[in-house]
């Protein structure tokens, strides 16, 4: 008994021998799978800030320290690329190093993590937009909650915004760079913040426990992996070729980006922002002015974050529509979650996210530094059974420095993830995690244990006509 039947390319794999068609189609396959990392940067310096409690002089050692935890995590799957071509990510390679019961862990994970990058990326949509017409700020959560419906409406469409999300990644970056130019050239003004503050402990304590708050810039790392499973028309060589570059890509953009922001914010001075504006607005603003730049710059983050919600509202509603399963091959969920309209697009599984992530947004009041707490926990576990399971891998295949490799790296990870539990709520995060896994666990179980369950991930990243084996 299989989830699913048995995948066919979508179109033929001569295609990619066609170097000008493949190039381009590398440009919107990347840059629009790189929309949710890159948008992260509108919120996750100003975490990292917020949790230094406004100390400068610390901000640029903790976001070296997020980048080179980036690095670690983008090196495992730079590696699970490499091992799963066609796609699943840390669920399959969990699956296939500890058994299928391991697979709905990650699974979990991204059921939550979805959940949450639509409502920090709709809240933090509408937080750029007030930074930029600030007599918005009274109707903060209705704006919120109109653009979460709008993003969730164009779902109804299916996919065809993918190359529309990597216009939108390459104007915020080529806008930002701009800011940036001008920023440590021509600095339109100097903020007033103070160098210095009291961060309440040690610098080096301060910094060990500001970073986990900024891995939020991690989320979508693990995007590459799974989406390449879209790429039908691409053989084993060519998939690996475009993740891995893609992963190189998400570390040469967010890493630049990150650094050179978040240098700029101590060059400028620019501290934690007042209630109606964020940092890195408050950032553009003293680079560029109140001119056409500054609102190119609120305009391209904005549009760039509702991408990032768009693309989560597809991957997820993908998921639960794998895990229902076919009419031949019934999946875990119920079947209702996978019916699909003529856009192929599930949209009673879009239904499901659309209110949990209105109810989150209404739960933090539509903010979105209220909501970074959470973020970087779920994903963070799927990103700690990747590791744990590539060096499980490389232990059996006698590869002992890549096995060592990996497990320190998993023991960073676990650090992340303890270092941010240990702040109370996002234990809701965890405990969503693991309540989801367990319910898909109980329910694969009562289906009778259907094989296939670990490649559940590329499953819901297929084409549909070779999801669907036409």
């Amino acid at each position: 008994m299989s989830i699913h039947e048995p995948v066919r390319p979508a179109v033929a794999p001569a295609l990619a021998a066609r170097g000008p068609r493949r190039s381009v189609l590398f440009f919107a396959f990347a840059f629009a799978v790189i929309a949710d990392p890159v948008s992260s940067v509108a919120y996750a310096i100003e975490a990292a800030l917020r949790a230094l409690r406004g100390d400068l002089a610390l901000l640029l050692p903790t976001m070296s320290l997020v980048i080179g935890l980036v690095v670690v995590v983008t090196a495992n799957y730079w590696q699970l690329v490499r091992r799963f071509p066609s796609g699943g990510g840390a669920a399959a390679a969990a699956g296939r190093a500890f058994g299928p019961r391991w697979t709905f862990l990650p699974i979990g994970a991204l059921v939550v993590d979805f959940v949450l990058t639509i409502g920090i990326s709709i809240a933090a949509a509408a937080s750029a937009a007030i930074a930029l017409f600030p007599a918005l700020a009274p109707i903060r959560i209705p704006l919120a909650l109109a653009l979460l419906v709008l993003v969730a409406g164009l779902t109804w469409f299916g996919h065809g915004g993918r190359l529309l999300f990597a216009v939108m990644t390459v104007l915020f970056v080529a806008v930002s760079t701009a800011v940036l130019v001008l920023g440590f050239t021509a600095p339109h003004a100097m903020g007033h913040a103070a160098t210095t503050a009291d961060p309440g402990h040690s610098a080096t304590l301060a910094v060990v426990l500001a970073f986990p708050v900024a891995m939020a810039l991690a989320t979508g790392i693990e995007a590459p992996s799974t989406a390449i499973a879209q790429l039908g028309q691409l053989d084993d060589t060519h998939r690996r070729r475009f993740g891995r570059g893609t992963l190189a890509l998400l570390l040469v953009i967010v890493g630049g980006l990150t650094l050179a922001l978040t240098a700029l914010a101590v060059n400028l001075r620019i501290g934690i922002p007042g209630a109606d504006s964020t940092q890195i607005a408050d950032i553009a603003h003293a680079a560029a002015g109140p001119g056409w730049l500054y609102g190119a710059f609120q305009l391209t983050s904005s549009l760039l974050l509702l991408a990032a919600a768009s693309s989560s509202f597809q991957a997820g509603p993908g998921l639960l529509k794998a895990l229902a399963g076919t009419e031949k091959a019934p999946g875990v969920l119920p079947s209702v979650l996978g019916r699909a309209n003529k856009h192929h697009t599930p949209y009673w599984s879009v239904l499901v996210y659309l209110a949990a992530a209105a109810l989150i947004i209404i739960a933090a009041a539509g903010k979105e530094q209220e909501l970074v707490l959470f973020y970087a926990v779920a994903v963070f576990v799927s990103f700690l059974v990747g590791l744990i399971a590539m060096a499980r891998f490389a232990r059996t295949e006698k590869k002992q420095t890549l096995a060592w490799v990996n497990g320190l790296a998993a023991a960073a990870v676990a650090f992340t993830l303890a270092v941010n539990l240990l702040r109370g709520w996002p234990m809701l995060s965890l405990a969503a995690t693991l309540l989801i896994a367990a319910g898909l666990y109980a329910r694969w179980v009562r289906a009778g244990r259907p094989s296939g369950i670990e490649d559940v991930e590329s499953r819901a990243e297929q084409p549909v006509e070779a999801a669907s084996g036409r």
